[in-house]
């Protein structure tokens, strides 16, 4: 893999700082490319060289919400305390509220959308790489079933379809995916 051009790494980040403060004061659905592109400093045209479009750019800035869903789910050693979420999993649900608007727009109920697909993908990929590890013989279906079962999850709370505090949803989401893998 060759390493990224700075230049382009700089242009990518300004991109994704702008549409962090776009969404801040604006619904994703009312944030144009212009007013970004303005708020970045760049040109027209160096937007469509990074993203084919808005949404791309917005799945693109909140990969860090990803990132620190996977590991928030998975930063615990030893034997997991069946009824307690790790304290980054209850860091990562409270840390939610500042774009919350933002991943409603992307990640629908049920863990759908751009960002749930996102999701889905990498929580799967490193629940079904932990499985194999320990030598588990059903690592494909478990790995699949934590990864449904969170993003689908966090995307009913986000969007209210599920009530409690962040506390409780990341507590009782941490039960439901330890159940899921004691079940087999």
């Amino acid at each position: 893999m060759t390493p990224e051009d700075p230049r382009a790494a700089r242009t990518r980040a300004k991109l994704r700082e702008a549409l962090l403060d776009e969404c801040a004061r604006h619904p994703l659905a009312e944030v144009s490319v212009a007013a970004l592109v303005r708020r970045a400093g760049v040109g027209r045209a160096t937007f469509y060289v990074h993203y084919a479009d808005l949404e791309a750019l917005a799945v693109d800035a909140c990969a860090d919400f990803v990132r620190e869903a996977v590991d928030a789910l998975h930063a615990w050693r030893g034997r997991p305390d069946p009824v307690r979420a790790p304290a980054a999993l209850l860091e990562f649900f409270a840390g939610l509220t500042p774009h919350a608007d933002l991943y409603r727009a992307l990640l629908t109920p049920g863990g759908g959308g751009p960002l749930g697909r996102v999701l889905h993908r990498d929580l799967r990929a490193y629940s079904l790489r932990e499985r194999e590890l320990a030598g588990a013989a059903d690592a494909p279906l478990v790995a699949s079933a934590v990864a449904a079962t969170f993003a689908g999850v966090l995307a009913d709370w986000l969007h209210g379809l599920i009530d409690g505090s962040s506390d409780d949803i990341a507590h009782q989401s941490w039960q439901l995916l330890v159940a899921l893998h004691r079940s087999r």
